[in-house]
Parts: structure tokens; sequence; C-alpha cells
């Protein structure tokens, strides 16, 4: 910079000589040790402040430091001219990021170039005057105590505010801040010899002093210019880069400063590296990032794509392991498979219907659509209307009669014997063997058993799981196959929870009747005919796991039958109410009122008697379908002599497995077909006469499995007579028990791994008994589908060819010939 006209030779020899008296020191502006290993940041000027020996009788040192301050103010004006001139020429255009420090000065790089030349040396201390070091080291305890009345005054100034803030923030800094800045220099120029000094001989007084200035200056910058935590804290570590920068500081906003990596990458100063020093484990100082935070030092960028890759990978690792178990579980061969199922439930149909429409008081009841597992196939227009105090919220308003399933059967609104039906077991009345998953989070000695015992150990989470089981286990889908199979009949279970429940009742009640009214809607639409079935009433009418509690009858038994006994009565007063609404009468054939009474144990006068009151009262409510019994397991012969004054239009159900009676599951394969056609055919058309047997006959429930294998089938925890392991049984009860060759592995196994002359005999075994059922009223198989168990799913069978393609048009019925099995290698113990 040009030296100013008016000074004298004298003074510009002084300047030359202080100048010299510099350091040019490389180095961190903040508390970085001397031998600190990390690499230093920008360069500064330090040096001593003394006056040269010359000056001793130039008059007091006050007076020399006035003139010394008003050079350098003069000095920074010009520099401030210079640079807002060339800015202006060169037409900057905001930048949104604050600057760092402005450029070196002309004077101080004029001094820096010297350096470089050589031109500049250090005073050897061991040549100064005694006298002239004293008088430096007063004028040193005066500038320091000056120094500290700036800070506290600077301190108390509030900080400036800028009316323009955005363009502020894009120029450099303006006069009042390079003042600042240059007399902060200046100063440390002046003390720097004594610093230096001190640090020697106390590091931890020069680093305490070196916080504290730079304490000083940011409260002199104005409060907050860093964030309260930088300035008690923070350090800039690596960076070297200077912190205060244009209007940001001025105007208190550097706490919204973020210092940007290459690219563009980063994140404000605090976001990255811990505040707490204590915290920063190994690092030699104990100020450095952790080693464990190492994505503190990456890119914005780096990190965005790394924590994307992650998220993809695992997002993978769950994907992938759950695509393998759906795609197993929705194979045509597999007995799992559930084409029904979904990840996720369909409500599509509540889109345009506001949740306002539902009355506060029926808000999170069984009639607000909001709180259904799923609503495809379902009216979600509310109504509180009941029918025999049962809700029709769920149905539509209108229906269609004229469906057929298929060109053998007559429409709906035509009278239509045989049946050639399937029932849909396990589904709203859950069964262990049918649904085993359900269970198998328990083990057996927690005596989860039954549908009570299992609503009671899943608590508060029953609704949700139940609900999802009846939402996912059928779906349209399967009536649609249904009816694709050749079938033209549906037995539904259900219990008394779908209608009302009773004190200690810990049943899901009410949820399966909304189920129960969109699956006769399905039947409808495909030309399906419907058997209502009961299957669990109060108290229990077997004690067996399916009627919803497994152990003692309660039910026109012990100190509670006569209760029960009314409950069930007023189950069918609603019931009968409701289905004898106009929309019913064709698409619902058969209404049963009880599913497998157990005459064995029961009264069987006490049966009779409750299924004559029990059809009576159906009958005044309008039921004029065909009411349907059971047998209680009595010999059908009984029948013949039983109960013939009975209402009309009735049929007798009985259900017949050759694997639960060990005269007949020990016959080999060509046996048990003949068992069938020699032995039960006539039977059947025995007692579906009025003149030989009871009358119409009808059986509810069969099976083509020839073993009593599979996972609950008997019972929670109970073994199978096939192997022997039935409850305390001993004895196998297999064709080739003699041998010691019992085994479930094979009747368990995979269906695809049957062999061809397996799936022969299993598709004959079940014509056989479709050829006797159907001299009588017809058949309903059992079951449509299972979890796991192929012999028991009509499903599985079916896709897997050892069923007929069409259940009208079979391949044997009785009076053909049975093969010999054994000659076409088949064992006896498959």
């Amino acid at each position: 910079m040009p030296r100013e006209r008016g000074e004298s030779s004298r003074d510009r020899a002084r300047d030359r000589e202080r100048r010299r008296e510099r350091e040019y020191i490389r180095g961190d502006y903040e508390e970085d040790s001397e031998g600190s290993p990390r690499p230093r940041g920008k360069y500064r000027f330090r040096g001593e402040s003394g006056y040269d020996s010359r000056e001793r009788d130039r008059g007091s040192d006050l007076d020399e430091e006035r003139r010394r301050a008003e050079r350098r103010e003069r000095r920074r004006r010009r520099e401030e001219e210079e640079r807002m001139f060339g800015d202006v020429m060169e037409g900057r255009k905001e930048r949104s990021k604050a600057k760092e420090s402005p450029a070196t000065s002309p004077t101080k790089r004029r001094d820096r170039d010297r350096d470089r030349d050589g031109q500049r040396r250090r005073r050897d201390d061991t040549d100064r005057d005694p006298d002239a070091e004293a008088r430096r080291q007063r004028r040193r305890e005066r500038q320091r105590e000056k120094e500290r009345e700036r800070e506290r005054s600077e301190g108390a100034r509030k900080k400036h505010k800028s009316s323009e803030s955005s363009n502020s923030a894009s120029g450099l800094l303006n006069a009042d801040s390079l003042a600042r800045l240059a007399s902060e220099q200046e100063l440390e120029e002046e003390s720097a010899p004594f610093e230096r000094r001190e640090r020697s001989r106390d590091p931890d007084v020069d680093r305490r002093e070196r916080r504290r200035r730079k304490q000083a200056a940011l409260a002199g910058a104005g409060a907050g210019a860093l964030g309260a935590d930088f300035v008690e804290r923070g350090s800039r570590h690596r960076s070297g880069a200077r912190v205060v920068s244009g209007a940001y500081l001025e105007e208190g906003r550097s706490s919204e400063m973020n210092v940007r990596r290459r690219g563009g990458g980063g994140s404000p100063m605090g976001d990255d590296w811990e505040r707490s020093k204590e915290s920063w484990v190994g690092s030699f100082d104990g100020e450095q990032r952790p080693s464990w935070k190492f994505w503190a030092g990456w890119s914005k960028k780096k990190r965005i794509c790394i924590g994307v890759t992650l998220g993809i990978l695992a997002l993978l690792a769950i994907i992938i392991p759950v695509a393998v178990i759906e795609a197993k579980k929705n194979s045509p061969n597999d007995p799992d498979s559930s084409d029904s199922s979904s990840s996720q439930p369909s409500n599509s149909n509540l889109d345009g219907i506001s949740k306002d429409s539902i009355p506060s008081y029926a808000k999170g009841t069984v009639l607000d659509p909001w709180t259904w597992y799923e609503t495809e196939g379902f009216n979600v227009t509310f109504t509180n209307e009941t029918v025999g105090g049962l809700y029709i919220m769920g149905l539509n308003s209108s229906w269609d009669d004229s469906a057929r399933p298929n060109p053998n059967v007559p429409p709906l609104n035509e009278k239509f014997p045989p049946i050639r039906g399937v029932n849909l077991g396990g589904w709203l009345s859950i069964e262990p063997f049918i649904a085993p998953s359900l269970f198998d989070r328990w083990p057996s000695n927690q005596g989860v058993i039954d549908e009570w015992t299992l609503s009671a150990a899943l608590g508060s989470s029953a609704s949700t799981t139940i609900e999802k089981h009846y939402a996912e286990f059928l779906s349209e889908q399967d009536f649609a196959e249904i009816q694709e199979a050749g079938l033209d009949h549906v037995r539904i279970q259900y219990s008394y929870w779908a209608v009302t429940t009773y004190d200690g009742d810990p049943y899901v009640p009410k949820i399966a009747w909304r189920y129960l009214l969109r699956a006769i809607e399905y039947c409808r639409k495909y030309g399906l005919r419907v058997k209502l079935d009961l299957h669990g009433i109060p108290g229990s009418q077997n004690g067996w796991n399916h009627s919803g509690r497994q152990g003692l009858i309660r039910w026109l038994n012990g100190t509670d039958g006569d209760l029960n006994r009314q409950r069930s009565l007023d189950v069918h007063n609603q019931l009968s109410k409701f289905f004898a609404q106009d929309r019913y009468k064709n698409v619902i054939t058969l209404y049963g009122l009880v599913n497998e009474p157990l005459m064995l144990s029961l009264p069987v006068d006490k049966v009779l008697d409750w299924t004559q009151e029990a059809t009576e009262l159906v009958r005044k409510n309008g039921i004029n379908q065909t009411v349907v019994f059971h047998d209680g397991f009595l010999n059908l012969n009984k029948w013949h002599n039983m109960f013939k004054d009975h209402p009309d239009n009735m049929y007798l159900d009985t259900h017949q497995y050759t694997i639960f009676n060990t005269g007949e599951i020990v016959l080999n394969h060509t046996a048990k077909i003949e068992l069938i056609c020699n032995s039960w055919y006539p039977m059947i058309q025995a007692v579906n006469s009025t003149s030989t047997g009871w009358g119409p006959t009808m059986c509810g429930e069969w099976s083509q499995a020839d073993t009593d294998c599979g996972e609950y089938l008997n019972e929670v925890g109970v073994g199978t007579r096939w192997e022997g392991t039935y409850g305390s049984e001993t004895t196998a009860y297999c064709p080739t028990a003699s041998d010691g060759t019992c085994s479930c592995d094979l009747a368990t196994a995979d269906p695809t791994t049957y062999s061809s002359a397996y799936k022969k005999w299993l598709q004959m075994y079940a014509e056989a008994q479709m050829s006797t059922f159907e001299t009588a009223m017809g058949w309903f198989y059992w079951t449509w589908r299972t979890e796991s168990l192929a012999q028991w799913s009509y499903r599985t069978a079916w896709k897997n060819g050892f069923m007929p393609s069409k259940a009208y048009s079979p391949s044997f019925k009785c009076g053909d010939d049975i093969p010999d099995f054994s000659s076409m290698g088949l064992a006896n113990d498959y």
C-alpha cells in the first residue's frame, strides 16, 4: 500500500524495523498444540508489539500508541476502499453461502513476499536493551488491559441487523467487520513475542489464553453468532477455515451456516461431529471425532447412496423369504396353498364413503366397516336394520337366483337333488387339524386345543388374529373353483358366537357373522346351494374340539344342561328369523340344527325332544327349507323305528369314515373299496327309504383319507391308530402291522410324490363313496381346503389328479370292476 505523504523517514525506518520483528507463522487459529501431528491451516502474522529503542525520546508511550492506531486505521480504510471498488468493477454475483475472511491485504502480501526473498529477519532477543524490554513489557500489560475492556464493551453491544439479509449474505464483510478483524489481528501481532515465551514456559496457560481470546472474539461478533454450543465447546478441527463470515456473523445467523464439502455434500458442523468431547474416544487430544463414527466425514451424496443401498438390501432380505413362502403356499401342488390369501386386505370399496356416515353410537362396533379387516364383497353402506335381532349390515339390497353351477344342475330357483357338495370346515369354526398354524405357536402341554382355549390364549389379539384367518383362509376364488370342480352345494360351518356370546366366553363375538353372509352371496353368484350347519352350540354337544370346547358335554347334560338347551333354542330363534327372508329361500336349501350331537353319551330322548322343538320353532319363524338333523353316531338300522313322527321336510345326516373304526382302517386298498360298494351302498339305500329306514338321508361328511395320520387329526397331542400311538393304545392298525412297517410318512407326504397307482386308488376310493351316497340325497366332502393334509382337501386332490375333474362325471361307480392294487405295485402300507 502507498505511504502517506506526511510520514517522516524516521517513521518509515521504524515501520521497517517492526516488520522485521514479525514472524510468519503457519498454523491453526485455534487450540492446536505445537506438537500436534495434524496439518496446519491458514497463514497469519504474529510479531512483537515493542518499539524500537530509538523511540525513547519520542514522547510518552500513549502518544506513540495513538499514532500507530491512526496509521492502522488509515491503512484499513484504504484496503476497504480498494476491495469495495474491485467488487463493484467485477460485478460479483450474489452467493447463498457466506464468504470466508477477506483476502490478505497488500501490506501483508508485501511483507510475506519480503519474507520469501529473505529480507525479513528475526531479531535476536539477546541484543535487546534491558530498558527497552521493560518498557515493552509495560506496554504489553496496558495493551492486554485495553483488549479486555474492548471485549467487555463489544460483548454488550447489540448485534447489527441488516434490512436486506439476502443481499448482505452474498457480499463480503462490511467496514465494521473488517475493522474488528484488522484490530484483532494487530493485537495478535503485537502480543505474539510475549505469548511465545509464555507458551514455551507453560502450555496449559497458553491454551487457556487462546480459548479465552477466541470466546471473546466470538462474543464481540454478537451473542450467539456461532451458536451457544459451538462457542462453548466447538472446534474447527481439520477444516482450518475461519467461521466468521459476512452478514451471517453480523446478523447472528451463523447457527444456520453449513460447512459444505466437495460436491455440495455435507451437513452443519454440529450435526457431523459429537458435541461432547468426553465421548470422543480414540483421538489423541480428546477432540477428534471417534473412530466408530466413521461416516461423519462422508459427503451427503455418499451417505445417501450407501443408505439407499443398505435399505434395498434389507428390503430384499425380507421380500425374498416371504416370496419363497408365498410361492410355495400358492403352488397348486401344496395342500397348504392359498390362492385367496393376500398380503394386504382389500378395502377399496370404502373409497368415497365418509366416516361421518357412521353414527357415533356405531363407531368401533361390528357395524363400522372401518374396523373390518377387509370389506371386499360387502355392502359398506351403513344400516342398523336387523332381522330376528341379527344385523343385515354388509348385504346388498338386491340378488339374482338364476345362476347355475354347471349345465347338469338347474338354476337356484328350481328344485334339485342329488347333492354333490363340499364342506368349508375349519374356517368359521376353527379346527386344529385343518388350520394347525393357529395352534403351533404353543406347545401341546400349554393346553391350547380348541377355539375356546385359542381365543383365551390370544387375549387382546384374538379378534385381529381370528378375523385375519376368516379373511385369508377362503376367498371368492374358492367359490369359483368349487363351481369349476363340478360341485353344486356348500355346507358352511359356523358356531353360536357368530350370533352371540355369554358371560365367561372367550370367543371372538359376531365377526364370523359378516363372513357367513358374504359366503352365501358368493354361493349365489356361482349358482351354489347352501346348507347352513351350526357346528358349535352353547355347552358343546359332543365335547370335541370342533364344537368349540373340548371336554365335558354341557348341553342337555350337567348342571347347565337346561340353561344351554334354552340358549341353543334362542340362537335358532334369531337365525331362523333372519334366514326366512325372501332373499334366502332359493340359495339356502338346507338348514342344519346341530352338528354331531353325541347320542352315544347323551340321553337320546332329550336330543330328539330338542330336535322336535327346534324344528317347530324355525318353521314358525318362516324357514320352509329342508331341516337337517344328525344321526348321533347311532347305528343307522336303529333309525328305522326312531323319530318317525317328525315335522315334514327333514333330512337325516350321517357321517361316514373308514379311518376311525379299527375294524375298517386295517383293511387293504382293494378291501376298502369293496367295503364301500358291498356294505355301505345297501346300508345307505335302506336308510334313505321310509319303508326300510328312516327316510331321506344325506351324507354330510366323508373323506378319501385311508389313514388317521395327520397333525391334530385325533385332537391336539393325541397319536394315531395307524401307528399304534393313539392315547394309551399300543396296537398298530395298518394292514402291514404284523411286519412292523406302519408309518404315517407316506400318507402325509407331498401329493406330488404320490405314485400313479396310489393316485388311481385314491380317486377310485372317493368315486365309490360318491356312487354310494348318491343312492340317497347326496353328499358333502370333508373338506374343501386344509393347510397341510392332502387327503382331507378336495381342492388339493382335484388339482393334483386324484379326484374326478368334474364331480358329476366320475370314472368309477359301484358295480364296476375293482382291480387288485397289490398286483399294480401298490404297497398296503402306503
